[in-house]
């Protein structure tokens, strides 16, 4: 399964009670499907007390069973404590977007989005030139209308 597909059948779960495990959590979300991965990140502060961070990723084998995990357990009660639970979002990539240290002009999301075609560069000089072409009055020929509003046929 690529990684794209993977996040189409994942579940984010937050508000994780400090009590919750690997475990408790995938015997939570089982009646939903086939269960592929379970993972809770671990606290990275070297003095807390809590042993993970507070949200936890159960991706499924099929991406249709995330539908019903949601609408199950999305504000459900789980060892004391409300869960929100929602579709996982892939992560940032560091080098895309802003807060990159490559320019926003030379990242690849950027360039597909805004690339102009050769040809659609010389439309649009052909047109430039077009009006430029046409500096006469806008207001020439109108000398004979006696009447405002459009000609009368």
């Amino acid at each position: 399964m690529t990684d794209q597909a993977r996040w189409k059948a994942t579940v984010y779960i937050g508000g994780l009670a400090p009590t919750v495990n690997v475990e408790s959590l995938q015997n939570a979300f089982l009646p939903f499907g086939e269960i592929a991965d379970v993972s809770i990140p671990k606290n990275d502060a070297p003095n807390s007390m809590e042993p993970h961070r507070g949200f936890g990723y159960v991706e499924f084998e099929d991406p249709e069973d995330i539908k019903d995990a949601i609408d199950n357990m999305d504000q459900a009660e789980l060892f004391g404590k409300v869960i929100k639970v929602s579709a996982a979002k892939p992560p940032k990539n560091v080098n895309e977007g802003l807060g990159s240290k490559t320019a926003l002009w030379e990242q690849e999301g950027w360039l597909a989005e805004n690339a102009v075609s050769e040809e659609d560069k010389v439309a649009a000089e052909r047109a430039r030139a077009a009006t430029e072409d046409r500096s006469e009055d806008p207001m020439q020929g109108l000398e004979g209308l006696d009447v405002a509003g459009p000609r009368q046929e």
